[in-house]
């Protein structure tokens, strides 16, 4: 992981999500899930792409159980981008980069 790449808990969530002022990729994942392994790389990069503009964070959803549950995560890497406070996109399963990087543009 990168300096860049934030990790969020259920007791921070509100703080370092809702409360940005800059929009915000979460990306809720296991350590045993395979396909949100693949996918960490392409995120790292673009926490350093979208350095200053948007927010890569990452939520562990066995450790954070509330914050997965509230959000309806059942399915995993899910990948939903909030702008002030609220869901702008979704994306379920591992995509490439670029259409990571699709759902930040639209966004900024």
């Amino acid at each position: 992981m990168t300096d860049t790449v934030l990790h969020a808990t259920d007791a921070d969530f509100a703080d370092q999500v809702l409360a940005s002022d800059q929009p915000v990729l979460v990306d809720f994942w296991a350590p045993w899930c395979g396909p949100c392994k693949m996918i960490a790389p392409a995120l790292d990069e673009l926490a350093g792409t979208y350095a200053g503009r948007a927010k890569i964070v990452k939520v562990d959803v066995d450790q954070n159980q509330q914050t997965a549950l509230k959000y309806h995560v059942r399915s995993i890497p899910m990948l939903l981008l909030f702008k002030g406070g609220q869901v702008q996109a979704t994306q379920i399963g591992a995509v490439g980069k670029g259409q990571l990087a699709q759902m930040i543009d639209k966004s900024l």
